[in-house]
């Protein structure tokens, strides 16, 4: 079993290598993609070589998040892009099939992969960490097929000490909650309606202003599921007359508090 510095070790030195090739970097500003930029950016500034940050602009993911990212780029030292790109373009994922995540990693890598190309950059990168080959992750079969580099996987950081690590690098995100694509709200084999995954994301958003990180909106055709760690429910049922009122008028009908609580991945079970 490696130790937490054996891990670093190994991935500064894959950053390394990568970085004097020209690296880019699949960036969305949390924890994971940020320890790589920030990595990525120590080695730049001792050797040279090139450093992307590139962030999607997609329909499926926050807006919110692009100026956050760019702050994160700019601590670093990286140059920061954006490539818009609508995921719903993509007829294989209209139907929010199974393989979802798969044909949506392929469909955006592949645009990294161009954008890399136009700079000259060898190596592209992703965030994927040790923990996510735990759980169902189809995306992770387009990142090999691509080419793809995930470093935290290959040096086999969890979480936490992704967490850890963005500490000792000063990342100012490094208690940044998780997110994950709008699309993750609905069951599969249901369309994907951008006037349904904007009310979506609006409601998640209003909860999100309420205190309540990280939250869920799961739809159930008409009832929404809302999913928050345990110990806010008390938090939530002393709201529950404004929430009720709040997501009605964003048109869900029914508001029900999942007594599980918040975790990811829920629609896959």
């Amino acid at each position: 079993m490696y130790s937490y510095l054996d891990k670093k070790e190994k991935l500064e030195e894959m950053i390394r290598d990568a970085v004097k090739q020209g690296v880019c970097i699949a960036f969305s500003g949390g924890v994971d993609s940020s320890v790589l930029v920030a990595a990525a950016c120590r080695e730049q500034r001792r050797s040279g070589g090139t450093v992307f940050a590139v962030l999607f602009d997609t329909f499926l993911h926050s807006k919110g998040d692009e100026a956050e990212a760019k702050r994160v780029a700019v601590e670093c030292g990286a140059d920061f892009a954006v490539i818009p790109v609508n995921e719903l373009d993509n007829p294989a994922i209209l139907d929010n099939p199974v393989d979802r995540c798969y044909q949506c990693k392929k469909f955006l890598f592949t645009r990294l992969k161009r954008f890399a190309e136009e700079h000259r950059c060898a190596v592209v990168m992703d965030g994927t960490n040790f923990d996510d080959l735990n759980v169902y992750r189809p995306g992770i079969r387009a990142l090999s097929e691509l080419g793809i580099v995930s470093p935290l996987k290959e040096a086999a950081f969890t979480k936490a000490e992704v967490r850890k690590l963005a500490k000792d690098y000063g990342v100012s995100t490094a208690e940044k909650p998780s997110n994950s694509c709008l699309a993750t709200r609905l069951p599969y084999g249901e369309q994907l309606d951008p006037q349904v995954l904007g009310r979506i994301a609006d409601g998640e958003s209003y909860l999100t202003d309420l205190g309540f990180q990280p939250v869920r909106l799961r739809l159930h055709g008409r009832v929404a599921r809302i999913e928050v760690w345990p110990e806010q429910f008390p938090l939530f049922l002393n709201m529950r007359e404004d929430i009720t009122a709040r997501l009605k008028e964003l048109g869900f009908t029914y508001i029900t508090l999942d007594a599980e609580g918040f975790r990811s991945g829920s629609m896959d079970l």
